[in-house]
């Protein structure tokens, strides 16, 4: 898969659980581990951008592509 989710990376940047981003977030524990892992099929933008918002940072901060 090409693209790779960096969220470990920004919750390890910003010192926050994955309990505690769920929250944030509104979405349970296991849904943020699957799109964390990289097992998600897709993530909508609602959800993109709570994450940049509880994470403080930019889409390209948490998706990437490598060819």
């Amino acid at each position: 898969m090409p693209v790779i989710v960096d969220i470990d990376v920004m919750l390890a940047r910003r010192k926050m659980a994955v309990g505690e981003l769920a929250d944030r977030i509104g979405i349970t524990p296991t849904n943020l581990a699957v799109l964390k892992n990289g097992r998600a099929k897709a993530v909508r933008f609602t959800t993109l951008d709570a994450l940049c918002e509880a994470l403080e940072c930019q889409p390209g901060d948490i998706l990437r592509w490598v060819p």
